[in-house]
């Protein structure tokens, strides 16, 4: 099979898994799965493009990702951890408003991540559209930016990145299946 062809299946089933995020108990595990059948599917059309920035510049993107998980987890562990320390020193409400501050600062810092993260996706994403001639690449990695942006607006931001993941699975399956060359008839 032709890496493109894999790359369409993967990168295909795994945008899919991606929106399974919020299914109960398996969605984070799915998701994850996803995740790394795209980061596959991209590599493969890296290769068969030639051109490595595009595997690079993605894979940096899913790197961002885990450390703004990361960050996320352990800025927000930490606050609360010490918010409960301050409970005993200062009292409820100084805990309670160390605890916002902290978990605040964590917001902040995971969404300048994403954004970031956000911003090598698109890097990928538009050289994937030029390799490819499949220009929703471009509007899925457009929305990803525009998505990473608004996450901050009250989740307006997860429904355009929902769209973009739409968008992606149909920008997958839009790589034109290659065929084999004819077999030349027995003699």
């Amino acid at each position: 099979m032709a890496l493109l062809d894999q790359a369409r299946l993967l990168g295909g089933i795994g945008s899919i898994l991606m929106l399974l995020t919020l299914v109960p108990y398996a969605g984070p595990i799915l998701s994850i799965i996803g995740f790394i059948l795209v980061l596959i599917a991209v590599k493969y059309i890296s290769d068969h493009a030639g051109d490595r920035s595009i595997f690079n510049n993605y894979l940096i993107a899913v790197i961002l990702g885990i450390i703004a998980a990361i960050v996320g987890a352990a800025v927000g562990i930490v606050g609360v951890l010490g918010s409960m320390g301050l409970m005993g020193m200062r009292g409820p409400v100084a805990a309670f408003t160390g605890m916002i501050l902290t978990l605040i600062v964590a917001l902040v810092a995971v969404w300048i991540i994403w954004i970031i993260a956000a911003i090598f996706i698109r890097k990928s994403f538009n050289a994937i559209a030029s390799a490819l001639n499949i220009r929703m690449f471009s509007t899925a990695a457009l929305l990803y930016f525009i998505g990473a942006i608004l996450i901050i607006a009250l989740g307006v931001g997860y429904i355009i990145i929902l769209v973009a993941i739409i968008l992606q699975i149909i920008a997958f399956f839009q790589i034109p299946v290659e065929k084999a060359p004819p077999t030349p008839p027995p003699t």
